[in-house]
């Protein structure tokens, strides 16, 4: 029978006879720790944005400024973005249970992907209300457009200094962080059309800056929905290759051979491992993952890890496994 071991806890008097050697252990959940300041920087942010979204679209419904509109609109967005974030915060604090066995903690990165596809949405309709203003081009009050595109200037630079002083990992706030500085730049942007339309009467500055402004959202909104979706599809989290942690685990004294491994993330600052290993005929399986579990920890970050450490040759019947990776082996000229 194969016996399972749990953060390194192991009974000395069945290793000669074990089979099968399982190791589960648990680190830190990295962008998790600051969940209190993170929550304190979004209801912050969100008290700013919220009470200063309303005088913009009103704003821009009496100068006739699309510019102002669209960066309204974001600004909406980002009330819907901090909110979400703030309720996909409290929800991943929640606590594990049998049915759900890492608890919440992915309703951050659904929120993350959320507000990735709200800004592309909005960009689509900024788009498609600039074409028929370049049309027929409105009049438009340049001076009152002016004085609320530099309130919603100010008001975004105060909600991105509270969001970018909480210095989190966490892809939640860091999306809720985009929404910010996208609609910053819109702000900068709304400011430079007023003064073309003061200086100048060249009304099509405003469906012009627009444009610009849509464009500016759906950057923003690029690297959200690839950093969510390739968590949601367990993708190895940047910085680390699958290869690598595989070359690393077979260089360590004693491992023969490793296969079947997994690198994904959990939820942002939270990376996870998995695989199966074979060492030596004589070597201490439980020795072997402990060593594993803490070069893996030293050299790629990951603290939570599964490990099922066999000796080589005692599965060889075993049937078919689903390979994501060549096996990996030890090379002779290794030490």
């Amino acid at each position: 029978m194969a016996h399972s071991h749990s953060h390194g806890e192991h009974d000395d008097s069945h290793e000669g006879h074990e089979r099968s050697h399982g190791g589960h252990s648990h680190g830190g959940l990295g962008g998790h720790s600051h969940g209190g300041s993170n929550r304190r920087a979004l209801s912050i942010a969100l008290a700013i944005t919220a009470t200063y979204t309303v005088a913009e679209v009103v704003g821009g419904l009496i100068t006739g400024s699309l510019a102002l509109l669209a960066d309204a609109a974001h600004m909406m967005s980002d009330n819907v973005s901090l909110g979400l974030a703030l309720f996909a915060f409290w929800l991943s604090a929640k606590p594990p249970t049998p049915e759900r066995s890492f608890g919440y903690k992915r309703a951050e990165i659904l929120a993350a992907l959320a507000n990735g596809m709200t800004l592309v949405a909005i960009s689509i309709w900024i788009f498609y209300e600039a074409y028929r203003r370049f049309q027929d081009p409105p009049e438009i009050l340049g001076g009152w457009m002016m004085a609320v595109a530099v309130m919603g200037l100010l008001v975004n630079v105060a909600a991105a200094l509270v969001l970018f002083r909480s210095e989190s990992e966490s892809l939640n706030l860091q999306g809720a962080l985009r929404h910010i500085i996208a609609d910053l730049l819109g702000s900068v942007g709304v400011i430079a059309a007023a003064l073309i339309i003061i200086l100048t009467g060249w009304y099509p500055a405003d469906p012009l800056i627009s444009v610009v402004i849509g464009l500016l959202v759906l950057g923003s909104s690029w690297k959200l929905l690839k950093d969510s979706t390739n968590i949601l599809l367990e993708g190895t989290p940047p910085g680390i290759k699958a290869e690598e942690v595989g070359e690393k685990v077979v260089s360590v004294r004693g491992v023969e051979e490793v296969h079947d491994l997994h690198v994904w993330t959990i939820t942002s600052g939270f990376p996870a491992l998995a695989a199966h290993v074979l060492v030596g005929q004589e070597e201490d399986c439980h020795e072997r993952r402990r060593e594993l579990e803490r070069v893996i920890h030293r050299e790629f970050g990951i603290g939570h890890t599964t490990l099922q450490v066999d000796h080589a040759g005692d599965h060889e019947a075993e049937g078919p496994r689903l390979q994501f990776l060549p096996r990996i082996k030890r090379r002779d000229d290794r030490p």
